[in-house]
């Protein structure tokens, strides 16, 4: 591992750390809004992802580590450790967050833009969803056991296009390989994932959302 590795590690998990204080020591008695917090703001990290030389470090040394905790802070754990971000919302949401980003950078670890549009669409397409859904939804809908709102559908699809928009900006201002931005792709995918997301149940969206979008764009814009 080198020294610039070490130092990006270092960046990600005070960021990370700084994250979880907050949630759980200033935003402990809104425990919804909490876990959307922790659910949002972590997935800035995607943005940090293209400055590590070797992506495998993210995998071994932050995003898998941050699984197993998510795991152990769950009621599934054999060490109860007590925690509003996970006792709030599907228990298994947040290692299913993690797990998903720690495979997909393991498996595609020379794409790392593909990795951060698919965990982008996860983390603020269903994130905002969330929110903008409990404070302003009206219009309600169940497919699969899990109550939605058209509003929050509407928010994902907005969010997903921007975010993804926003990947692909910030990743090119940097240098780092990209193909060519399509808003057409983007749009597609984002309706796409918004559809998946209004259909899973159970906070299983943290696997369908980031896996159908990634899915999606390596065969629109690697295999195509």
């Amino acid at each position: 591992m080198n020294v610039t590795d070490i130092g990006w590690l270092v960046v990600a998990y005070i960021y990370v750390i700084l994250i979880f204080i907050i949630s759980e020591k200033f935003l402990k008695d809104k425990p919804s809004f909490s876990r959307r917090f922790v659910h949002i703001m972590v997935g800035n990290c995607i943005f940090i992802m293209p400055f590590f030389k070797d992506p495998y470090v993210m995998v071994w040394f932050l995003t898998f580590p941050i699984t197993i905790a998510a795991f152990l802070l769950t009621k599934y754990s054999p060490i109860k450790i007590k925690s509003g971000v996970t006792d709030a919302g599907h228990a298994l949401g947040l290692v299913y967050y993690a797990g998903i980003w720690t495979l997909l950078i393991f498996l595609l670890p020379d794409k790392l833009w593909l990795v951060s549009l698919a965990i982008g669409a996860m983390v603020y397409g269903d994130g905002f969803a969330s929110l903008i859904g409990q404070k302003y939804g009206k219009h309600y809908f169940n497919l699969t056991g899990d109550v939605k709102s058209i509003e929050g559908s509407l928010t994902m699809f907005l969010m997903v296009c921007l975010m993804s928009s926003s990947v692909f900006l910030v990743y090119n201002a940097i240098g780092y390989n990209t193909p060519n931005y399509n808003f057409g792709f983007v749009v597609l995918i984002s309706l796409i994932a918004t559809f998946c997301e209004a259909i899973t149940p159970k906070g299983l969206d943290n696997l369908s959302v980031s896996s159908i979008s990634a899915i999606l764009y390596y065969i629109l814009m690697v295999v195509i």
